[in-house]
């Protein structure tokens, strides 16, 4: 298929087709669009994803990699002595060393100890130590009368020991790396900007560590202005150079990426950097930057301004160095946030693969416990059909023993015989039951009737008199019978519970009618209610 009229994808090499592949997977920009993109990019697909987010302008790095082609390879690094290096200077044919920038330390300052000699040493040295105390009492002294002079007959050294400011040369209190950078940028506004105006000057509030990491993180310009309140050209240099429009605007712009960190020689982080950077005349001011040609950690000294320069002399040397960096340091950022959509891309993969395997993890869960419950259910419904059967198998064989215990009907001739009609419920079909009963039957003897009726009747039938107590009587431990019904009497209403132990005579003298009503959950409740 055609890309457009030019291009063929079939017609691309192997590592064309998947670089395209790659590209529009990731930006989902049609094929006639990427390939426009991925050439002007050299088919180099990170350069051309950060120029499909961010914009395409100006394109240093293109030009940098194309300039690449005429660039001859670099040579080797090679170890050289000092007679090479003297043969080298004499001679006009040794080729020159190439020049490379100088590193840029990170400087962290450690906290001053005090370093208490022994006792022996300490009582010799009392008397140095007695005097020096003197002098410095005489010396405070003085200062403080002559700081009532007025300030154009005042000597310069004792204003600025009074001072102790910006100018100032003592009482200068050593601070923490941060709070000495608020320090000096508070008494460079104090000192160069006015009450209405601030100088605009973007110095950066932390130590210097923290400015050079930062410079390294977001891959910016580092730019280290180091003053010494002392030094006749300081006022002159901040004044017409520093302070220049031109050079706020190109400091504050932000296509520049700079970050600007000052220092004062009076404090003690300050004169540790001017020592390691060798700054030996100041106003000191030098770019640092990461150089990725000479490694990709390394930070270097990229651009040195010492001394008093103009204002346009001290912009166009900063802006040669930043501009023959910045391709570097762009095409490091091309690099790094192609690196960072491709991270957040795997995190995102990652992160769908792990919630889809947590869906299934759930689901397989969920459904493990359902077989579960479905098992537990089954075994407890099996367990209680199983209790039920066993119940009603204890239940019959109950009633069959509490059938043959049961006396026998008294004759006619007995005249003491309780007559007894009993209605049965409409469940059981039975109707109406009249018997007699002995005097001395209990209640609970007319219950275990009732429930054995059906079982009488037939025995009385079909059993014959050998049979009679034949069937045991069920364990107690494992059976205990209730009655599904009560038994009452109609007017008044008289209910005859199965444990009372008065005889039908002393109840109900020689007969009576009763009904027999079977048990339900609502019947019992409206009884409690009653």
């Amino acid at each position: 298929m055609a890309a457009d009229d030019t291009i063929d994808v079939a017609q691309l090499t192997p590592d064309q087709q998947a670089a395209l592949e790659q590209y529009t997977a990731f930006t989902a920009q049609d094929v006639k669009d990427a390939l426009p993109l991925l050439e002007r990019s050299q088919w180099n697909v990170q350069i051309a994803i950060a120029k499909f987010f961010d914009g395409e302008g100006p394109d240093p790095i293109a030009e940098a990699m194309a300039a690449q082609n005429s660039i001859p390879p670099p040579t080797a690094a090679r170890h050289e002595n000092l007679q090479e290096s003297l043969l080298a200077a004499s001679s006009p044919f040794q080729p020159a060393r190439t020049n490379r920038p100088d590193p840029a330390p990170r400087i962290v300052p450690q906290p001053e100890s005090t370093h208490r000699p022994p006792f022996l040493i300490s009582l010799l040295l009392t008397p140095y130590t007695l005097g020096m105390r003197a002098v410095s009492v005489f010396f405070r002294t003085f200062t403080y009368i002559l700081a009532f002079l007025p300030a154009q007959i005042r000597p310069r050294t004792i204003t600025a020991s009074m001072t102790g400011g910006w100018k100032g040369t003592m009482g200068r209190r050593m601070l923490l790396p941060r709070d000495t950078a608020a320090r000096f940028k508070r008494e460079f506004e104090e000192e160069y900007g006015t009450p209405e105006v601030a100088t605009g000057l973007p110095f950066v509030e932390t130590g210097f560590a923290q400015a050079l990491d930062a410079a390294k993180k977001d891959l910016k310009f580092l730019l280290i202005v180091l003053m010494s309140p002392e030094h006749d050209d300081t006022e002159a240099f901040t004044r017409d150079t520093l302070l220049a429009p031109e050079v706020k605007t190109f400091i504050n712009e932000p296509a520049n990426n700079i970050i600007l960190w000052g220092g004062n020689v009076l404090d003690s982080e300050t004169y540790q950097v001017a020592a390691e950077y060798n700054a030996t005349k100041f106003p000191f001011s030098c770019v640092v930057c990461l150089t990725p040609k000479e490694g990709s950690t390394r930070m270097s000294i990229v651009k040195r301004l010492v001394g008093p320069v103009s204002s346009s002399t001290y912009l166009a040397e900063i802006q040669t160095a930043i501009n023959k960096y910045s391709p570097d340091l762009a095409a490091a950022r091309a690099t790094r946030t192609a690196q960072e959509a491709e991270r957040n891309m795997r995190e995102e993969q990652d992160s769908a693969y792990e919630r889809s395997l947590a869906r299934d993890r759930e689901r397989a869960r969920q459904k493990k416990e359902a077989e579960a419950a479905a098992r537990d259910a089954e075994k407890r419904a099996a367990e209680q059909a199983a209790a039920e059967e066993r119940k009603a198998a204890m239940r019959e064989q109950w009633r069959r023993w509490r059938a043959t215990t049961i006396a026998a009907e008294p004759d006619a001739t007995v005249k003491d015989a309780v007559r007894l009609a009993l209605k049965m419920p409409m469940t059981s079909g039975k109707g109406r039951v009249v018997r007699r009963f002995a005097a001395a039957t209990t209640v609970e003897e007319l219950y275990a009737f009732v429930e054995c009726h059906d079982l009488l009747a037939t025995e009385e039938e079909e059993a014959s008199p050998n049979e009679k107590g034949s069937v045991e009587m069920p364990s107690t431990e494992d059976y205990e019978h209730e009655y599904a019904f009560r038994i009452a009497g109609l007017m008044p209403r008289v209910v005859y519970e199965p444990k009372d132990t008065s005889t039908l005579g002393e109840r109900m003298g020689r007969g009576g009618n009763l009904i027999v009503e079977d048990l339900a959950p609502d019947v019992d409740e409206d009884d409690d209610d009653s």
